[in-house]
């Protein structure tokens, strides 16, 4: 697919699939910013939106700020907390409206996300007669939207490119070498270590169940 400069893009980002899809498949963190200069593409950019999640302890303040000084907005909720002690953090609608919203003013869209749950919007994008571009780790990327997509980056081809930290143990026996054949290091990782966030563990045990259930 071709892209031009002229045309206006959208990103928009789910955060906590990315994040824990990062940590279950590679045990590393995500570099939302090179994410979001290769959605881009040299294209002009009109809105990148993450969208996050508050703790009541606000651990996670570092990384919200870490976003928005790579020139990423944040779109924050808190964390509901039932009596049943069950926890929800879930942006998908929140995220679809705003794409939709936006519609307008884009040419492009692009959701940073595997999440099937995504293909009625991708639909909607295209009937819009603009483009659907996903940018995701290919191991929990839905194959459903890979046959919607006008264009898809797979991001675990280039590990380089989009994760911070050292090689975790799925990627070890040969595979934390670059595409220039140089073993990925930790050197990056102490600048960037903001980019991590710290979420609730049972939220956590909970996402990481999702993200299994994504895989195809």
């Amino acid at each position: 697919m071709i892209k031009h400069p002229d045309q206006r893009v959208g990103v928009f980002i789910d955060t906590q699939n990315m994040y824990y899809t990062a940590r279950y498949l590679f045990q590393r963190k995500v570099n939302f910013k090179n994410i979001v200069e290769d959605a881009v593409a040299g294209r002009k950019l009109i809105r990148a939106q993450a969208y996050v999640v508050r703790t009541k302890g606000a651990d996670e303040q570092p990384f919200f700020e870490a976003l928005q000084k790579a020139g990423i907005e944040t779109r924050e909720k808190d964390l509901v907390e039932y009596a049943s002690g069950h926890k929800k953090a879930d942006w998908d609608v929140g995220l679809a409206i705003d794409a939709v919203q936006m519609l307008d003013i884009l040419d492009v869209v692009v959701i940073v996300s595997g999440d099937g749950d995504f293909l009625p919007l991708i639909e909607h994008v295209q009937s819009r007669g603009r483009i659907a571009e996903v940018m995701a780790f290919g191991e929990t990327t839905s194959s459903t939207l890979l046959n919607f997509v006008d264009h898809y980056t797979d991001l675990s081809a280039t590990k380089r490119r989009y994760l911070i930290g050292p090689v975790g143990k799925k990627e070890e026996a040969g595979e934390g070498k670059s595409e220039a054949g140089q073993e990925e290091t930790e050197d990056n990782t102490e600048k960037d270590s903001c980019y991590f966030m710290n979420l609730d563990p049972k939220q956590q045990d909970q996402e990481e169940s999702r993200t299994r259930r994504l895989e195809f």
